[in-house]
């Protein structure tokens, strides 16, 4: 029971990281919109589509991108993030509204540090503790 506790509070942390992250980055750009009514709201569903858009739609796009991003040593990755990123804009229609391509891709770049930081210095630590706590 506990390890399911345990996954749950993971899978939670995770998503409110990811939340204020995308929030952060959302508000220093100014051609990256979020509807100022339920800003939050808004950047957590858009963490939910983004997650769920990565387990299903992302790993197609990295195979069919591969020759490119092997030619580049890797930067087009980045793009199979804003490529997933027009597609939360598209699906969220006016409440998320992402200007300007350029932009978006290092909104990409910034977001994937920013997460891959979180997640070492604060959320693999914390899950650690709680495991070995248990």
């Amino acid at each position: 029971m506990k390890k399911h506790i345990i996954y749950i509070l993971e899978k939670v942390l995770y998503l409110l990281t990811y939340t204020l992250v995308f929030a952060l980055v959302s508000s220093w750009f100014t051609s990256f919109y979020i509807d100022p009514s339920n800003f939050f709201f808004y950047s957590f569903v858009a963490v939910v589509l983004i997650l769920i858009l990565n387990k299903t739609i992302k790993p197609f796009l990295v195979r069919l991108t591969i020759p490119v991003t092997g030619l580049t040593m890797g930067v087009f990755y980045f793009f199979n993030n804003v490529i997933i990123l027009k597609l939360v804009d598209f699906i969220m229609g006016s409440k998320i509204d992402f200007r300007d391509l350029f932009v978006l891709f290092f909104v990409s770049i910034i977001m994937s540090f920013l997460t891959v930081l979180i997640e070492f210095l604060l959320i693999k630590p914390f899950i650690k503790e709680v495991k070995k706590s248990e």
